[in-house]
């Protein structure tokens, strides 16, 4: 089990080098979080069960502590959202631990508490069993690996946890590579483009934008067309292939934290031929009307 403490204790085959097996273990496995969406959808589809009639406070399991306390969340009472989660969270619920893990990084209805967050999804990530079979499971696990990345990759200032690049490479990594988590595939390509607790390679990192653009991730998006227009770290150049992915993250843009994206779009729009942008223009219309048609 790969855990947020021990993320590579596991015992070493014969003739296996280091960074071998890093990639059997994993594969198969800024500051701020990103939204996890899996993880929000497994959420919501588990709670559109109806909650059981039982005394409100006396919860018959954690499953109607957890359903009660996201009804809770729900109706505004966050307060009474929080007791009701706590009661999950002390019975293992990974939904549960996950839900006040979100609550506490951002203060939530409770007070911003970036270690308490750490340590709910330490406590996911730790009882953890390599099994993606469950997808309601799978995506909040892989959440969780993405959030423990996030805080080993700046520290938490005042606490045991410190700045460690390469740890959050690893979280980064397994929830990418294991659960498929575009945010955890973004950041990792961050890690490789940048060359942050990795050695820098621009094939990988373009391989991970790659994997999270594809499913939506605008951030990824942007910066993959950036560096396919550019040929940036010694990649093939495809402008037009570029532009596509910089309009589509453009389009996805619905706040002023993006602002870069938009900033970057233009740049690299305004720079390229005119033959690139209508053929760009072209392929934005094919890709327009395949999502219409599905």
């Amino acid at each position: 089990m790969l855990t947020s403490r021990t993320v590579l204790d596991r015992p070493v085959p014969a003739g296996t080098s280091p960074r071998r097996l890093r990639a059997l273990l994993l594969v198969a496995v800024s500051g701020a979080l990103l939204m996890q969406a899996p993880a929000a959808r497994a959420l919501d589809a588990f709670v559109r069960t109806p909650v059981p009639v039982t005394a409100e406070k006396s919860y018959r399991s954690a499953r109607d502590a957890l359903r009660a306390g996201v009804r809770e969340y729900n109706a505004g009472d966050k307060e009474g959202a929080a007791r009701a989660l706590e009661y999950a969270a002390g019975q293992g619920h990974a939904l549960a631990l996950w839900k006040l893990g979100r609550m506490y990084a951002e203060g939530d209805g409770v007070p911003h508490d970036d270690l308490k967050a750490f340590e709910f999804f330490s406590r996911i990530a730790d009882a953890s069993t390599d099994d993606a079979g469950d997808s309601q499971n799978a995506a909040v696990t892989g959440s969780a690996f993405t959030a423990l990345g996030s805080y080993f990759l700046d520290g938490i200032k005042g606490t045991y946890v410190r700045p460690n690049p390469e740890r959050a490479y690893d979280m980064f990594n397994y929830a990418a590579s294991y659960y498929g988590d575009p945010n955890a595939q973004y950041n990792l390509a961050r890690l490789y483009l940048d060359g942050n607790g990795v050695e820098a390679d621009p094939r990988q990192a373009a391989r991970w934008f790659n994997l999270a653009a594809e499913k939506g991730h605008h951030p990824a998006q942007a910066l993959l067309g950036d560096m396919l227009v550019n040929g940036a770290g010694g990649l093939p150049q495809q402008r037009v292939k570029g532009l596509v992915w910089l309009s589509l993250a453009r389009d996805g843009v619905q706040s002023r934290k993006d602002d870069w994206i938009v900033a970057l779009y233009d740049k690299n729009w305004a720079a390229a031929s005119p033959d690139d942008r209508s053929e760009a223009q072209t392929q934005l219309q094919t890709v327009g009307s395949i999502k219409r048609r599905n």
